[in-house]
């Protein structure tokens, strides 16, 4: 009988959906708790699809399914972590600005947000700065992503940021960017509190952010 928690583990790494929700299944029978079970087999294990990303030895294909096969789990432990008002590292909206229809990136960033233990609120594409701001005061997000994939909408990015700086929000929240045409400096530049070129990046860039809050 080997341990659930190392079954969950290499089926995240591979991929397995349906080897994921059963071994979660298995280990909620056997008494490990929901946050113990998130905390300490699925964070982990999406942190090394991340690693083995950066170093190349796995590309968006692989990590899409490991991101599936996480899902997978933690939509089982979802309601039981509910229960038992597990903390999360904080709470994240995540969208693609006004004008831009692009979300593969966008999906992936916010399914490794949730591998890292945040809650993440998905606004979708085509998110009016109005939108963002309404996260902000009505739902008290701790972060905001925004994303652009198309030059053309990178302007919306500053739009976004310049109507949360006059509605004098701006200090209640941190906002980071990312997509194809956006550098660090770039985000520098408008003044964005962090940048990530990838997801695995978004994740390590939002527990830096919360650390900062």
């Amino acid at each position: 009988m080997g341990n659930p928690q190392e079954f969950i583990y290499t089926a995240i790494l591979e991929g397995d959906e349906t080897a994921v929700s059963e071994q979660v299944e298995k280990a909620i029978q056997l008494g490990i708790p929901a946050g113990v079970i998130l905390n300490e087999t699925l964070i982990p294990a999406m942190a090394e699809v991340g690693e083995l990303f950066e170093k190349g030895e796995y590309f968006v294909p692989e990590m899409l399914v490991a991101a599936r096969a996480m899902k997978a789990g933690l939509f089982i432990l979802k309601p039981l972590l509910v229960e038992s008002k597990n903390d999360t590292h904080g709470k994240i909206a995540i969208g693609t600005v006004k004008g831009d229809l692009h979300d593969i990136g966008k999906n992936l960033v916010a399914i490794m947000l949730e591998g890292a233990g945040f809650e993440v609120v998905d606004l979708g594409v085509d998110v009016p700065a109005e939108r963002f701001i309404q996260v902000v005061e009505e739902e008290h997000v701790d972060i905001i992503a925004m994303s652009a994939l198309l030059t053309t909408t990178m302007v919306n990015i500053e739009k976004t940021m310049q109507m949360i700086q006059e509605k004098g929000i701006r200090d209640q929240v941190k906002i980071m960017v990312g997509g194809a045409p956006l550098t660090k400096e770039y985000a520098i530049g408008i003044g964005a509190d962090g940048f990530a070129s990838d997801a695995s990046q978004a994740a390590k860039t939002a527990i830096f952010l919360m650390s900062k809050k």
